[in-house]
C-alpha cells in the first residue's frame, strides 16, 4: 500500500512546520496561565514568529524547489515576503498589546494563538504550487481571522462586522473554488505549473477556461479587497476591534499578491491578455471608488480602509503591465512585477503605522478612530504627530517617502509599457486622494485639541512607533536596496 509513498523533503517546508507545532504547544500551555494579561503566551507567540524568520533565513538558498508532490514550492519570493511577514506580525502584535491587555473581551491565549494560525495560512497561501494548497492556506487565515473579528461578543458593531465577513467570506471562497474546478476540468490538473504546461501545448477547452477565470479572478478580487468586491472592508475595518483591523488591514496583502502571481503570472500566464483586461477594470475602479468614497468619511478606520482599496487598484497596475506581447509571444516585465511587490511591502508598512497610531491613542473605553481625536495632536505630542505626517504623507505620495517611490515605480511600469491614459488616470486619482490624507495634517498642526490628556505610552511601544515612521522615511530616502531586493527575488522566482 505504501510501497510507492516518497518521503517528502519537509526542510522548505521547516518554517510552516515549526510554527505549526508552537501555535499548538501555545494552545495547550496557555490552559495553564493565570495572568489575566497573558504575558508568557504574548512573550511565547512573538519568540514563535521571530523563531520562524530565522529558520527562513537559514533555508534561503535562492534556488526554486519543489516538494511535497510539487504542491508546496519555495523560492526567493516566497523568503523575501515571509520575512517581512513574520515582521509585520510582530509589529502588529507589539501594537495591540496595551489595546488587547485593556479589554477583557481581547485578554485571551485563544487570540495569540488565532493570530499564529492565521500567519500560518498566509505563509501555505505564499507558498503554494497546487489549487489545494492555496484553498486550504486561504480558509486557514479567513476563519483565524472570523474568529478574531467576533472575539469581542459584546460588541454589537463587532458581531455584525464577523457576520458580514463571513457570509461574504464564504461567497468569494465559493467563486475561487468554482473558478479553480472549472479550471481543472479543462486542463485536467490542479498543479499550477502543470496548468502553464496545459496550457502552452493547446490541448484545453478554451471557453471552460476563460469562465473559470472569471471566476478565479473574482475570488482573488474579493481578497485583495478591489472594487466591485471591496463591499466588506470598510464594515469589518471598522466594527471589527482596532487590534484585529491592524491585522487584516496589513499582513494578508503581502499573501493576497503572492497568491496572484501563483495563479494569473505562474499558472495563467497564456491567458494574460483575458486577466489583465479584468484586472484593468478592477484597478481603475478601485482606485475612482476607493479615492472618492474616502473623502466623506469622518472615521479614521473607515478612511483608510478607502484608502487600502486605492492602493491595492494602484498595486494591480504593475501586474497589469508585467506580461508584454514580443512578436505574438508573451515576454515577461520583471521591473513590473517587482514595482507591485515593492508597492505592497511598502503599503504594509505605512498601513501598519497608521493603524498602529490609532492604537496609540486608544485606551480603556476609548477607541480614537474619529478624525477628530486627533486635532491638536502637535500640541500634545510632537513627536508622534510628526510620525503621524510622515505616515499620511507617504500615503499620500509626497516626496521623499517611501509612498512615493512605490507610486513612481509603479508609474514607470505602466508607462513603459505605452499605457499612457492608465498612468494618467493613476495620478489624477492620487491626486484627489491626496486630499484626505493632508486634511489629518491639517487637523493634528492647525486645529485646537479636543482632548488636552497627556499621552501615556509604554516605552516599547514608543520606540516601534518611532522605528516604523523612521523606516517609513529611511526607504522613501534610500528605496534602491529593496527595490533591487523585490527585483531579485522575483527575477529568481517567475
Amino acid at each position: 500500500m505504501f510501497a510507492n509513498f516518497v518521503v517528502p523533503d519537509l526542510l522548505p517546508a521547516a518554517p510552516e512546520i515549526f510554527l505549526a507545532f508552537m501555535a499548538l504547544a501555545i494552545l495547550m500551555i496557555d490552559l495553564t496561565v493565570k495572568d489575566g494579561r497573558r504575558t508568557l503566551t504574548f512573550i511565547l507567540t512573538q519568540l514563535t514568529l521571530i523563531g520562524c524568520a530565522v529558520i527562513q533565513a537559514y533555508t534561503i538558498n535562492g534556488e526554486v524547489t519543489y516538494t511535497f508532490s510539487n504542491m508546496f514550492v519555495d523560492d526567493l519570493m516566497a523568503d523575501v515576503l515571509k520575512i517581512f511577514l513574520y515582521m509585520t506580525v510582530v509589529t502588529v502584535l507589539f501594537y495591540s498589546r496595551a489595546y488587547v491587555t485593556d479589554r477583557e473581551a481581547l485578554s485571551k491565549g485563544e487570540y495569540y494563538v488565532l493570530a499564529l494560525f492565521a500567519t500560518l495560512g498566509m505563509m501555505v497561501m505564499i507558498s503554494a504550487n497546487h489549487f489545494l494548497t492555496v484553498y486550504v492556506g486561504l480558509e486557514l487565515l479567513s476563519l483565524s481571522l472570523y474568529a478574531m473579528v467576533a472575539m469581542n461578543r459584546d460588541s454589537v458593531a463587532s458581531t455584525e462586522s464577523a457576520m458580514k465577513y463571513f457570509v461574504l467570506g464564504a461567497l468569494a471562497s465559493g467563486l475561487l473554488l468554482y473558478g479553480m474546478s472549472m479550471i481543472y476540468g479543462a486542463t485536467g490538473t490542479l498543479e499550477i505549473t502543470a496548468i502553464q504546461e496545459r496550457l502552452a501545448a493547446g490541448a484545453v477547452n478554451k471557453s471552460v477556461l476563460v469562465f473559470g477565470l472569471v471566476f478565479l479572478v473574482s475570488g482573488l478580487a474579493f481578497k485583495l479587497g478591489v472594487v466591485p468586491f471591496h463591499m466588506w472592508i470598510p464594515d469589518v475595518y471598522h466594527g471589527a476591534p482596532t487590534s484585529v483591523t491592524l491585522l487584516i488591514g496589513s499582513a494578508p496583502k503581502l499573501a493576497a499578491f503572492a497568491i496572484t502571481m501563483r495563479l494569473l503570472v505562474s499558472g495563467l500566464i497564456s491567458m494574460a491578455p483575458d486577466w489583465q483586461g479584468m484586472l484593468t477594470i478592477l484597478a481603475v475602479l478601485s482606485m475612482a471608488i476607493g479615492n472618492l468614497a474616502a473623502i466623506a468619511q469622518t472615521n479614521l478606520k473607515r478612511m483608510l480602509a478607502y484608502s487600502a482599496i486605492s492602493h491595492m487598484g494602484f498595486m494591480l497596475l504593475g501586474i497589469v503591465t508585467g506580461i508584454v506581447s514580443v512578436d505574438g509571444r508573451f515576454a515577461l516585465n520583471p521591473f513590473a512585477y517587482s514595482s507591485s511587490m515593492f508597492y505592497v511591502i511598502s503599503y504594509v508598512m505605512m498601513t501598519t503605522g497608521a493603524f498602529g497610531m490609532i492604537l496609540l491613542m486608544s485606551r480603556a473605553g476609548f477607541e480614537a478612530d474619529e478624525l477628530d481625536d486627533y486635532k491638536g495632536l502637535n500640541k500634545r505630542h510632537p513627536w508622534f504627530a510628526a510620525i503621524m505626517l510622515m505616515l499620511m504623507f507617504s500615503m499620500a505620495g509626497v516626496p521623499f517617502f517611501v509612498g512615493f517611490f512605490a507610486k513612481f515605480s509603479v508609474l514607470q511600469a505602466v508607462v513603459a509599457t505605452n499605457n499612457i491614459w492608465l498612468a494618467i488616470v493613476a495620478v489624477l486619482f492620487s491626486l484627489i486622494g491626496a486630499f484626505y490624507y493632508l486634511r489629518v495634517v491639517k487637523l493634528m498642526y492647525f486645529d485646537a485639541p479636543a482632548d488636552d490628556a497627556p499621552l501615556v505610552i509604554p516605552t516599547s511601544m514608543n520606540l516601534l512607533m518611532s522605528a516604523n515612521g523612521l523606516a517609513v522615511a529611511f526607504f522613501g530616502i534610500f528605496p534602491q536596496s529593496l527595490m533591487e531586493l523585490c527585483g531579485v527575488a522575483l527575477t529568481r522566482s517567475l
